[in-house]
């Protein structure tokens, strides 16, 4: 039989269980204006958190918290011009930066001169 002693922590530990079990629901939308930066071919060939290869030519970012695999939609805010990314990395690691793009990325917003600008994320696809 069960005291009473013991019953909170059976029923702590039924919650944590089904927490745990519980699925990961993804919200239907995400969007966050911020800060972009990029990173260039200093950084080829390094692994990022994902496990693959940096390749400045490809369309890829890093971001803190989205899933490996999401897609992107990156506007920039200064000139309206956009890309579709894919995250493979974590970071930016500079306080005040949502994304770091890579130099291709970077290229297709014209944002290499001026190395940071102003844009928005809108998640267009979840892994």
């Amino acid at each position: 039989m069960i005291s009473f002693k013991t019953f909170p922590l059976i029923f702590i530990a039924i919650i944590l269980l089904a927490s745990a079990c519980a699925p990961r629901i993804k919200p239907k939308t995400f969007a966050q204006v911020g800060y972009a930066s990029y990173y260039g071919k200093e950084f080829k060939g390094r692994k990022t958190a994902s496990g693959e290869r940096y390749d400045p030519g490809k369309l890829t970012a890093a971001h803190p918290t989205l899933p490996f695999n999401t897609y992107v939609k990156v506007t920039n805010l200064e000139n309206g011009k956009s890309v579709v990314v894919r995250i493979n990395d974590r970071g930016p690691h500079k306080k005040g930066r949502i994304v770091d793009l890579s130099e291709k990325a970077a290229e297709i917003l014209d944002m290499k001169t001026k190395g940071t600008v102003l844009v928005r994320l809108e998640v267009i696809a979840w892994p």
